[in-house]
């Protein structure tokens, strides 16, 4: 277990009483602050692994962009941590747009990116200046032509690529509900290279989320590359994270290696690329702590914790591990091995099954590493569940950037 603390963000450490100590904050000393549960974020963390993927890129293809994927932890303030270390900021929906433009970003450099944008969508976008639009479909440039004003766009292709991850995130086999196929594609780029106010810039492909193999980035670039030669081309994101023991993610420099590789054989030089990365910029950086509620021993041992899909779906939705550990002793007496499952009423509120802890006993602290990516974005009000809140801390000092919901917010849009 004193090998959980790798998990953690970068720079944690354990105190002298075997506290896990995140971002230069005790564990106990932020729930005692905070309540439970709570995101804390390593803000050190956070631009060190900005800072990676900026100056890796450039090693590669200086003149290329890092897009920060919003939708990973659409928190305004990790856009703001992005927009200061120079990233742009890829969204995915109308709040994502505001929170970017909250945080600073030069609307510039935004790119949107979505299935089915709404006319609200399309209209936030050209009246903000948004730099790229990606076109998902012909409904996209309809709504686009119709604003009456010049937008620059990208088409997402469909590389019929399909990587070794969850089928609930892949987005690049054939069959994807995202982009289109060569083929389609070739026709709705000749329309936009006609149209009066859009600018055909160039493309898009994503392959997936949680991919821990460097090939399928590197297979998607060549049937995209068939449809022509142009300005920019958005390779996308979905580097896998680790978040337990098994993983073993590629480093961003191995990544880039092979996804740069395939753009040197396939794309023009003078060519600008784009990358999107979201769950490997944000996921380590960020910890869960919550407070043991119940402990119930039987052929399973339950330990109950006041948190759960509420704050975190990635269990139920994608099968996704977690591990976690005893704030105080992760190298404890008496380990046991125990599934820890949340509040709600759901038997698939499990947050992780089969983990060893140290005698786990109501009022312990428990803390889950690698809680940055998704987690915040799906918070949800099941069960009347009040979202929670998300710290910041950098050197020892913690910062609120997101408060704990209260029972008037959950009441504030009930009308009747």
């Amino acid at each position: 277990m004193s090998d959980l603390l790798s998990l953690f963000p970068s720079g944690s450490r354990l105190d002298g009483d075997g506290t896990v100590v995140v971002g230069g904050c005790r564990a106990d000393d932020l729930a005692a602050e905070f309540g439970t549960p709570v995101l804390v974020v390593a803000e050190q963390a956070l631009r060190a692994r900005a800072r990676e993927y900026r100056d890796e890129l450039a090693a590669r293809r200086p003149g290329s962009r890092v897009v920060f994927a919003s939708k990973a932890f659409p928190c305004t303030a990790v856009q703001r941590v992005m927009v200061e270390e120079g990233l742009g900021l890829d969204v995915a929906g109308g709040g994502e747009i505001l929170t970017a433009l909250k945080a600073g970003v030069d609307p510039g450099l935004i790119v949107l990116h979505g299935n089915a944008k709404s006319d609200e969508e399309i209209a936030l976008a050209v009246e903000h200046g948004i730099g790229l639009v990606v076109v998902d479909n012909a409904d996209d440039v309809d709504r686009l032509e119709a604003t009456g004003r010049p937008q620059d766009v990208l088409v997402r292709i469909i590389p019929g690529v399909t990587a070794d991850t969850h089928a609930h995130v892949l987005t690049g086999h054939a069959g994807s509900k995202f982009g289109l196929a060569p083929a389609d594609a070739a026709a709705l780029i000749r329309r936009i290279e006609h149209s009066p106010r859009l600018r055909m810039r160039g493309l898009h492909v994503h392959v997936g989320s949680q991919i821990l193999d460097v090939e399928p980035f590197a297979e998607s670039v060549a049937p995209i590359a068939r449809l022509g030669e142009f300005e920019i081309y958005d390779l996308g994101g979905g580097l896998g994270a680790r978040y337990t023991w098994a993983d073993k993610p590629p480093s961003v420099a191995s990544y880039l290696d092979a996804l740069i590789g395939a753009a040197k054989q396939h794309l023009p030089a003078s060519a600008q690329l784009i990358i999107e990365p979201g769950r490997s910029m944000v996921c380590t950086a960020a910890t869960t702590i919550y407070r043991v509620t119940t402990v119930k021993r039987g052929a399973i041992t339950f330990v109950a914790v006041d948190g759960g899909m509420g704050d975190n779906l990635e269990v139920a939705l994608f099968e996704q591990r977690f591990e976690a550990g005893i704030v105080g002793r992760f190298d404890g007496p008496g380990l046991e091995s125990v599934t820890v499952v949340g509040r709600h009423c759901e038997s698939g509120d499990v947050l992780v099954d089969g983990v060893p802890l140290s005698e786990p006993a109501v009022g312990d602290l428990l803390a889950i590493p690698a809680t940055g990516a998704y987690c915040y974005t799906m918070a949800n009000n099941y069960n009347g569940n009040r979202r929670i809140p998300v710290v910041l801390a950098n050197e020892g000092v913690p910062r609120l950037v997101v408060r704990r919901e209260t029972w008037d917010d959950l009441m504030a849009r009930d009308v009747d």
